[in-house]
C-alpha cells in the first residue's frame, strides 16, 4: 500500500512521493514519481532513473530538469532511493559515504549482514514496478538509465533481465565494476570475497554474453574527477565493440561528474528512451 507524503503541481503533471513497505528490503522506502499531464487520458509507459551514491530520490527530482520533456513526450519517471534505509538497516560501520546507507550498488546482496535488507537489484526490477503498475496510472513499457552508481546500475537490470526494459541509457556510469575501487569495496562485503560472483554484477561482463542487445546511449564528462580510476567507459566500449553491442559513447569536454552534467544532458536521455519506448 502506498501512503503519499508529498505532491507538486509541475508542467501540467504532478510531482509525488510515496512511502510504503518493502518486503523485499524488508523495511520501508521511500520513492518518487512524475506523473505527466497525459495520464488522465490513460496509462503512460515508466522510465527508471537510478541515482548515484549518496543521493535520495530528491536530488533527480530537483536537479535534474527532466519534467518538461517528460510532460511532453507523456513519459512518467520513477526515482527510488539508492539503498534500505533507516536505524534497524546495517551500513557501513565507518560511517563511509560510498558503500552502506545511500549506497546499495543495486546488487542482491549474500553477505551477512547485509543479506537481510540489501536486495536493491530485486526490488528495483521486479517488486517497485509491480507496485507502481497495479497502483498508478502506469503501463508494463519500461526504459531504464541512471548515474553513477546508478549507471552501473542500469546496465545491470537491464543487461540480466532481458525484455523487461525496452530502453536502456546512463551518465557517467561505473562501466567495470570489478576493476573500480568504489565497486571492488561494496562487491567485497555485499557478495563476498569471491571474484567469480562479481562477474554477475559487472556491466564488460555481462555484455559479453548478453541475450538482447538495446541500443545503449552514454554520456561522459571528460573533467570528471572520477573518470580514469572510478568510471572507466572506454572498457564498457571495448565490452560492447567485442560483441557488436549498440554503443553511442558521447564524451563532452569540460563537463564533471555533477548535476549540471546530468541536466545539461538528461532531455537527450528522454528523447532516446521515447523512441523505444513508444515504438
Amino acid at each position: 500500500m502506498l501512503e503519499e507524503i508529498a505532491v507538486n503541481r509541475c508542467f501540467g503533471g504532478w510531482h509525488r512521493r510515496y512511502r510504503h513497505y518493502s518486503s523485499t528490503l524488508r523495511c520501508t522506502m521511500v520513492f518518487a514519481v512524475y506523473l505527466p499531464p497525459q495520464v488522465e487520458s490513460g496509462t503512460v509507459p515508466t522510465l527508471y532513473w537510478l541515482s548515484g551514491l549518496t543521493c535520495s530520490d530528491e536530488n533527480f527530482m530537483q536537479k535534474a530538469g527532466a519534467m518538461r520533456v517528460a510532460a511532453e513526450l507523456g513519459i512518467a519517471l520513477v526515482a527510488p532511493d539508492t539503498s534500505p534505509r533507516g536505524a534497524g538497516v546495517p551500513g557501513d560501520p565507518a560511517g563511509a559515504w560510498d558503500f552502506g546507507h545511500g549506497a546499495g550498488f543495486y546488487v542482491n546482496a549474500t553477505q551477512p549482514p547485509w543479506v537481510e535488507h540489501y536486495r536493491m537489484h530485486d526490488y528495483v526490477v521486479h517488486e517497485l514496478p509491480e507496485l507502481l503498475e497495479a497502483s498508478l496510472p502506469v503501463d508494463t513499457r519500461r526504459g531504464i538509465y541512471g548515474h553513477s552508481m546508478g549507471g552501473h546500475g542500469a546496465l545491470v537490470c537491464a543487461l540480466r533481465n532481458p525484455g523487461r526494459y525496452r530502453s536502456l541509457s546512463a551518465l557517467a556510469p561505473i562501466s567495470h565494476p570489478l576493476g573500480s575501487p568504489w565497486g571492488q569495496k561494496a562487491f567485497s562485503h555485499y557478495l563476498g570475497e569471491d571474484r567469480a560472483a562479481w562477474q554477475a554484477w559487472d556491466a564488460c561482463a555481462l555484455i559479453a554474453r548478453a541475450d538482447e542487445r538495446l541500443p545503449l546511449l552514454v554520456d561522459q564528462g571528460e573533467a570528471d574527477a572520477f573518470l580514469a580510476e572510478q568510471l572507466q567507459p572506454e572498457l564498457l566500449r571495448q565490452a560492447c565493440a567485442a560483441v557488436g553491442h549498440p554503443l553511442r559513447l558521447r564524451l563532452h569536454p569540460g563537463y564533471d561528474h555533477s548535476y549540471y552534467f546530468i541536466a545539461s544532458f538528461i532531455d537527450d536521455h528522454l528523447r532516446h528512451h521515447a523512441a523505444a519506448l513508444f515504438r
